[in-house]
C-alpha cells in the first residue's frame, strides 16, 4: 500500500501514500492509523498498520 494515492473529497487533491499525514491511537491501543490529507487535514482513510495476533 505505500504507493497508494487517495483523493482527497475536501480540497479535491490527490496524495500520495507516503505524503499522507498519519495520526494514530496514544500508548499503541490499537493498530488503526488514519491518513489524512495534507493540504487541508481531513480524514482520507482508516487503515491497519499492526499486527493479526
Amino acid at each position: 500500500m505505500t504507493d497508494a494515492r487517495f483523493d482527497c473529497d475536501t480540497c479535491g487533491r490527490t496524495v500520495a501514500r507516503a505524503e499522507a499525514d498519519v495520526s494514530g491511537t496514544f500508548g499503541d491501543l490499537d493498530g488503526w492509523h488514519t491518513l489524512c490529507c495534507p493540504h487541508c487535514g481531513a480524514r482520507l482513510r482508516t487503515v491497519f498498520v499492526g499486527s493479526e495476533e
